[in-house]
């Protein structure tokens, strides 16, 4: 009989660092946890040391500054005992079971003493707050002073699936999701994370360089929204044209 095909392979040099904390990031709802995890690999001059390939990814190669890279890809910190998993494709929720399962065995080999899983949560108000939630009352103590408790909801996608993971193999993990207002990129979003990651974790990343992004990336859609105001704007007496489509 013929073995079962490897759906997910982690391929990663031998890390340097004992018991690090796991941080994944995933594309979603205004980007939060690709922003978060980006700025933390820049910030600590983190080390690319391997990557995660599926056959469930899409068929395509990443380009960075001309080189191939891997879509998703593992970097490490051994002076911050911090390792980091960052995607650059979404994950179809039907891998999503697969992918999780084969990230925590991985996670569990390298003896991970606590996985911190970020994502993005949409809401109306207005506001960066951070929603925290975990897979354990130690965990829940260590982070209820320093975000709002998620009390009543659901987390989607591959983030939803590392929790639940997690919590079936009773390993101490933490869910951080940035509020923010809609599904365009939000570095503001991912400062208020770095911040509340920071706290927890006793750690110094500075965030200057991602809040200056964020006022750029601001000042851009601002223009964009004048741009297609004034587009939209009639110069001419309207007419009546036949709609299609």
């Amino acid at each position: 009989m013929a073995s079962e095909p490897e759906f997910v392979k982690i391929i990663n040099e031998p890390l340097k660092t004992k018991n690090p904390l796991v941080i994944a990031g995933f594309p979603g709802i205004g980007l939060v946890g690709n922003i978060t995890c980006q700025h933390i690999i820049e910030e600590l001059e983190m080390k690319y040391i391997g990557s995660i390939d599926s056959r469930y990814f899409p068929p395509l190669a990443v380009l960075f500054n001309g080189i191939i890279t891997m879509p998703v890809r593992i970097y490490e910190s051994p002076k911050n005992n911090i390792v980091v998993v960052i995607s650059d494709i979404p994950i179809h929720p039907t891998a999503s079971y697969d992918i999780s399962k084969a990230m925590v065995d991985w996670m569990q080999s390298i003896k991970s003493k606590t996985i911190l899983s970020i994502a993005g949560i949409a809401t109306t108000t207005g506001e960066r707050r951070v929603f925290g939630g975990a897979t354990g009352v130690e965990m829940l103590e260590k982070i209820k002073d320093k975000t709002e408790i998620f009390q009543v909801g659901t987390i989607s996608g591959i983030s939803g699936s590392i929790m639940t993971e997690c919590f079936l193999r009773n390993l101490p993990a933490v869910s951080l999701l940035g509020e923010t207002p809609g599904p365009n990129p939000d570095p503001r979003a991912a400062v208020e994370v770095t911040n509340v990651i920071n706290k927890i974790f006793n750690l110094s990343i500075n965030t200057e360089k991602l809040l200056s992004q964020a006022e750029q990336i601001e000042l851009e859609l601002s223009k964009l929204a004048e741009q297609v105001k004034t587009t939209e704007t009639p110069s001419l007496p309207k007419k009546e044209f036949p709609m299609y489509g």
